[in-house]
């Protein structure tokens, strides 16, 4: 799941278009089923697997990349065999993911059960590109494999490179015309990295997955125009944007741009100045939080 918004202040007026995207979960559900142990190597099932994500469903699909086995799905996979659901099958295995989808082959066994034909409709799921991991549990003539997208954000330490890249990818989108749902906006000028700004992002993002919610005002009740004040930014005029969900600076800008509020910030050519922060907390209910400030001083 992924999560976005937006607010501007200008002039001291507060206003907020705030909007969530969400990227649903899909699966293939299967029926409860009390599952003896697999008699299938797990290796033998990971390499049918990739050999069909490389030859793929049909004509008309694209190879895509081999997944690697993960212990904690392949003991997802054995709970969903039990009767568990796919999100506390999951949660149970200590696997946390951005996204999973979870298929079951009833009738073939072994390899065979992931070929196409034993797969059918459930083929192209298991072909997307996007997927990473995968694990397996197999007990007579039924198999059960998870596979996942992981919950895996950027390591703290590259913090300033991540800026560095939202800033690069905010000015490129900058440089040409961008059309924001209804609005149309002209290429504008590149903003530059402005440290308090940067300290204020940081400290929204560190607040929200330090207490788990999202929100553009903070516990205290300031939202990003209380914020810059109390940290000395002599603001003309302020607006943050905000995501939550996203592991790269690419998804963050991209989900900002196809945002019609976020995009406005983005474009507009009011603003000089910007910094922008992530924080992670697993334990959190999105996992990572971003803020984008944005900003022009008098």
């Amino acid at each position: 799941m992924h999560i976005l918004g937006t607010e501007i202040t200008q002039q001291g007026l507060r206003g907020c278009a705030a909007g969530c995207i969400v990227f649903a979960t899909w699966l293939t559900a299967a029926s409860p089923v009390h599952a003896q142990s697999s008699t299938t190597s797990h290796s033998t099932l990971l390499r049918a697997l990739n050999t069909l994500r490389q030859q793929g469903c049909d004509k008309s699909t694209p190879p895509v990349g081999p997944l690697r086995e993960n212990a904690a799905l392949s003991r997802a996979a054995a709970l969903i065999a039990r009767g568990s659901k796919l999100d506390a099958a999951l949660k149970a295995a200590g696997y946390r993911a951005i996204r999973a989808t979870e298929i079951t082959v009833r009738g073939p066994a072994g390899a065979a059960a992931l070929s196409p034909k034993s797969l059918g409709k459930t083929c192209r799921s298991a072909t997307t590109d996007e997927l990473q991991d995968a694990g397996f549990h197999q007990s007579g003539s039924q198999t059960w494999v998870v596979m996942a997208v992981p919950f895996s954000p950027p390591d703290a330490a590259l913090a300033d490179d991540v800026e560095a890249r939202v800033l690069t990818l905010v000015n490129a989108a900058r440089a040409r015309p961008q059309r924001c749902g209804s609005q149309s906006f002209a290429a504008a000028p590149p903003l530059r990295l402005n440290p308090v700004l940067q300290n204020v992002a940081s400290g929204h993002a560190a607040e929200m997955a330090r207490y788990s919610y999202f929100s553009h005002t903070g516990r205290d009740g300031n939202t990003v125009d209380g914020r810059a004040t109390l940290a000395g930014y002599p603001w003309r005029q302020i607006g943050e944007n905000i995501a939550a969900g996203q592991m790269t600076a690419d998804t963050v800008v991209r989900g900002w741009i196809n945002s019609p509020g976020h995009c406005a910030n983005i474009m507009s050519p009011a603003y000089s100045e910007m910094g922008a922060a992530f924080v992670a907390n697993p334990q959190s209910s999105m996992g990572i939080y971003w803020a984008q400030v944005f900003g022009s001083a008098r």
